[in-house]
């Protein structure tokens, strides 16, 4: 089961604010590197029950990405206590985006 949750327009508030850190992922189905992200961000959910994961589809939620700008996939926000703190862009290794989440915590 995942841990990765899938966000849209209607949670999206709810994941990013409840939560004091959350890391989300604007990504397509048709995204080669969304789709190499997708397994080091179930991964990472697994170690780090502390922060929340999402997933945005941009096709799904244009909405989001618009608000966000989001102009290349995958894009990942982290949100800290319900704003967002940092953005990377394109994949990242899972020690790399480790060490970036942590930051935060």
């Amino acid at each position: 089961m995942s841990n990765v949750v899938t966000v849209n327009e209607i949670n999206f508030e709810e994941v990013t604010s409840s939560n004091e850190v959350a890391v989300i992922k604007f990504g397509a189905p048709w995204c080669g590197p969304c789709k190499m992200i997708a397994p080091v961000l179930e991964s990472l959910s697994e170690s780090m029950d502390n922060v929340v994961f999402g997933d945005v589809d941009i096709d799904q939620s244009g909405v989001l990405a618009q608000k966000f700008n989001i102009m290349s996939v995958p894009t990942i926000l982290i949100f800290k206590n319900g704003s967002v703190a940092k953005q990377s862009l394109g994949f990242s290794p899972e020690d790399k985006l480790k060490n970036l989440i942590s930051e935060y915590l």
